[in-house]
């Protein structure tokens, strides 16, 4: 009895952070979309929430590496796992009272790394799956703020001539267009990383044989994601899409442009990466591409320190709080 409660908590707490995913990363997707008046919020939202479930059910890559390919199963526990399920909850609520976009991507991984490392050392951790890991890092920030930079250098030579109001019009339909294409890469990233916990805690609870994706698990996280995001942590969008940077509807449609097309391609890949620091950083890449005033880098630079913190506090708070729910249970 207290193995099968156990189990049902872990389940729950890995809900419970897919729905703080969807409530303060899905937001990332339509921040520049509703900074910019393109879209209001009463149609953004809903787009997103469909586009961030479909792009979740999309298939299965990042979430076998997640489940299975950054620690070995014999190391972590149910109970551990719910216990970094508390690290990953605390820390993304905190950021959103805050209106800090960090990275649940980061959290979860260092979270699950934490809880691993309490159980079975370093020897834990599975390098190969790593690599993918430092791979999704780089990328995120390098391709975000790169393609971003070059592609609104393109539409700024090509543009030149166009009236202004046809230009806009164009402009404000592509930016439409990509900031769905963004959700749909949100849910086929971010919303995958939770399918795969959720898998594993499902073989660690014993109620599957083998690690092996079931589709009502993908259905139900998928939901849960889109629940998160129709509530939305909205204070992230005026963080990335206002207090950030000052943009246009063009380099709105340049930064998700940039950032979808990096994490899509990632996850056909298998490899999880963050997409708060992929918007973020081609947000960045479109603004400063013009004048590099047009950054507020004293904003950007706290919210990079959000990024930086998230790793160790949850690895630790997951580590501690592993331990003693090991020691207990």
């Amino acid at each position: 009895m207290t193995a099968l409660i156990l189990l049902c908590v872990a389940l729950f707490l890995v809900l419970a952070a897919e729905f703080i995913n969807g409530w303060t990363d899905a937001p990332n997707a339509i921040a520049t979309v509703v900074s910019t008046s393109t879209l209001p919020l009463s149609i953004a939202v809903p787009m997103a929430v469909v586009l961030n479930i479909a792009g979740a059910m999309s298939g299965t890559a990042v979430a076998a590496t997640i489940g299975k390919g950054i620690v070995t199963t014999d190391s972590v526990t149910v109970p551990a796992i719910a216990a970094a399920m508390v690290a990953i909850i605390a820390w993304g609520a905190f950021a959103a009272h805050r209106g800090l976009p960090i990275s649940k991507s980061h959290a979860l991984i260092a979270g699950l790394a934490g809880a691993a490392v309490a159980g079975g050392g370093f020897g834990a951790l599975l390098w190969a799956g790593w690599t993918k890991i430092l791979i999704g890092m780089l990328l995120s920030v390098i391709a975000g703020f790169g393609l971003a930079f070059l592609l609104s250098k393109l539409v700024m030579m090509f543009a030149a001539s166009a009236s202004p109001r046809r230009a806009k019009t164009g402009f404000d339909a592509a930016h439409i267009f990509t900031a769905g294409t963004m959700a749909f890469a949100h849910g086929m990233n971010d919303g995958q990383k939770f399918i795969g916990i959720f898998t594993l805690v499902l073989v660690l609870g014993a109620q599957i044989p083998a690690f092996h994706i079931q589709w009502w698990v993908i259905v139900l996280c998928g939901l849960t994601m889109g629940l998160g995001t129709s509530l939305g942590g909205w204070r992230i969008i005026a963080t990335i899409g206002k207090r950030m940077v000052n943009i246009k509807s063009w380099q709105g449609f340049v930064a998700t442009s940039a950032a979808s097309s990096t994490i899509i391609t990632a996850s056909i890949f298998g490899i999880p990466l963050s997409t708060t620091h992929t918007i973020t950083s081609a947000i960045a890449g479109a603004s400063s591409s013009r004048r590099m005033g047009d950054v507020r880098w004293g904003v950007l630079g706290t919210v990079v320190k959000g990024w930086f913190m998230t790793f160790p506090i949850c690895g630790l708070i997951a580590f501690f709080a592993a331990y003693i729910a090991n020691f207990l249970f």
